[in-house]
């Protein structure tokens, strides 16, 4: 089938006149092809196979191009690279590839088209058009590619067994793929990933969480994350999160099934956050369940603690998996910290005070708090549901009121320390920071206003109860 509609971009017949001059079979392959032909949005890079230096062509492609693009060249890879109207366009030269067992890096030898589509890891990604004059714009689709996608199907275009095990990564990159395109992971392929899930531990911490994050990126991660957990890759990657699939009975008591409440949090905040991290913080919010959990006759099922110990747990897991350790970890630990607060406000009557220090708390994030709240509601009683959301509709309300009125959301004490100890002539000491802890705790009480005037007065009422004088 011919498919020269798809290759309308200048480039493409640029690309087809550089390989004309040097003589060079080249074809655009792999992710391009695909969202073609699925009708997807193009991403903003273009892979090029030459038979032959894909180096050379880079070089040659820049030389014909108005404005002479620069061209980056990886010698260790055999690759280049360059910048043609914000796409970015990657020339590869075909090779074949061997592997050992100790590494996902190959031994690569140049090799023809047929060994190139051979090394793709799935038949959806091997697939290319023609750049050449002779039969430009042709499909090249040696393992069935067009029927995978008709039939929504990942799968290897060689034994998956060898591939998964060549290169573990490929089994992230298949669920990965799973779940972006809603597809279903052939299942000799499936059962490849299971068999060969240890040697994922070759395979760095940053790879895997790019994948992750691409997973959790989607429109439903629960997909992604219940084929981790399925093929065993989850417990080598997240076992806090696989610990919590463990419901107990004791005397007739269960407790609900965290594993899977965890997954539908995260299904319930997408609609509502394209931010990965707060995505992260669905995830996670219940990782301290697991190891908190205690039964007592009184009680039954508890798990006290659970969100402080949650929080610990986050900076541990992002530190194994060589995640970030700057503000966006210590915003999932926040989150994950104060996950409980904005529910138990929910359950009951909302005071203003309670919902100052929600505010006061969780300053610039108490939105994003309220998100992951309202997505953390997963009971299946309709009349819960319904008074939960209701309840968290009137937290919302309060938190505009409160904050038009007290501005505690970026909390400064309206009197400083500086000037209690000029007011009375003190040294550094406690005092200073026993007054301050009281004017912060009768703004946020609803004791005085968060302004000058009333922190004044009451500083001044408080000092004499504490023997201070002014000078």
């Amino acid at each position: 089938m011919n498919y020269k509609k798809a290759l309308s971009n200048p480039i493409f017949e640029i690309i087809s006149k550089a390989g004309k001059e040097l003589n060079l079979d080249c074809y655009v392959i792999g992710g391009f092809v695909r969202d073609f032909l699925l009708e997807r949005d193009f991403k903003k890079d273009i892979d090029i196979v030459a038979v032959g230096s894909g180096i050379e062509l880079a070089l040659k492609v820049s030389e014909l191009l108005p404005n002479k693009p620069k061209v980056q060249v990886f010698k260790n890879y055999g690759t280049a690279m360059l910048r043609y109207k914000e796409i970015d366009i990657e020339f590869v030269g075909a090779r074949k590839e061997s592997y050992q067992l100790d590494s996902r890096n190959p031994i690569v030898e140049n090799g023809t088209l047929k060994d190139d589509q051979d090394r793709r890891d799935f038949t959806i990604n091997a697939m290319a058009f023609s750049l050449n004059s002779t039969n430009y714009g042709d499909l090249v689709d040696p393992f069935g590619g067009i029927e995978a996608l008709e039939n929504k199907t990942i799968q290897t275009p060689l034994d998956p067994d060898i591939t998964y095990s060549d290169d573990p990564l490929r089994m992230m990159r298949a669920i990965r793929f799973a779940t972006q395109l809603n597809f279903e992971i052939e299942a000799q392929s499936l059962k490849a990933i299971t068999d060969n899930k240890e040697r994922l531990k070759i395979i760095s911490g940053e790879r895997i969480v790019d994948e992750l994050n691409k997973i959790l990126e989607t429109k439903k991660p629960s997909i992604g994350f219940l084929l981790l957990y399925k093929t065993g890759l989850l417990e080598i990657i997240l076992p806090e999160l696989t610990a919590l699939n463990q419901v107990e009975e004791i005397e007739g008591h269960t407790h609900k099934n965290n594993f899977y409440h965890s997954l539908e949090v995260v299904d319930n905040i997408c609609p509502n956050t394209d931010d990965v991290w707060l995505r992260w913080a669905a995830l996670l919010h219940d990782i301290g369940k697991a190891p908190t959990k205690r039964f007592s006759k009184k009680q039954g099922w508890t798990f006290h603690g659970h969100e402080y110990l949650g929080g610990k747990m986050v900076k541990k897991i992002f530190q194994r998996l060589h995640m970030p350790l700057n503000q966006k970890m210590k915003f999932v630990q926040k989150m994950v910290i104060m996950s409980s607060r904005p529910i138990v406000l929910a359950q009951d009557i909302v005071t203003d005070s309670a919902v100052r220090r929600l505010v006061f708390d969780a300053g610039e994030d108490v939105d994003n708090l309220m998100t992951l709240c309202e997505a953390d509601i997963t009971t299946k009683n309709p009349h819960k549901f319904k008074k939960y959301h209701k309840n968290f509709d009137i937290v919302r309300q309060k938190i505009i009121e409160v904050e038009e009125r007290d501005h505690v959301r970026q909390f400064q004490p309206p009197i400083s320390g500086e000037e209690i100890m000029t007011l009375f002539n003190l040294k550094p000491s406690r005092e200073i920071g026993m007054l301050k802890e009281a004017v912060k705790e009768a703004i946020l009480e609803g004791e005085i206003a968060n302004e000058y005037e009333a922190a004044f007065d009451f500083v001044m009422k408080k000092a004499e109860k504490m023997g201070l004088k002014r000078v």
